[in-house]
């Protein structure tokens, strides 16, 4: 019977612990914006490219500046 008073203790700690850490995010804003991941798939990769390029600037960059990443999508595509 003692386990059962052990396993309801450490149960309810632990819901407390997770409703706390709900809380503590909901007011940092953490679950504002649940609409645009959605929607960001929609979206063609070659408008951000060109986003990317914009931030960058006219500078033209060399092939092995571009980092792995690029190059996967360049193979991908």
């Amino acid at each position: 019977m003692d386990i059962l008073y052990l396993m309801i203790l450490c149960s309810v700690s632990l819901a407390a612990i997770f409703l706390v850490v709900f809380i503590v995010n909901a007011r940092k804003g953490q679950f504002e914006d649940d609409e645009s991941p959605a929607v960001r798939i929609l979206f063609d990769s070659d408008e951000i490219k060109e986003k990317e390029e914009e931030k960058v600037g006219n500078k033209e960059i060399d092939p092995q500046e571009k980092g792995d990443n690029k190059k996967i999508e360049e193979k991908s595509e």
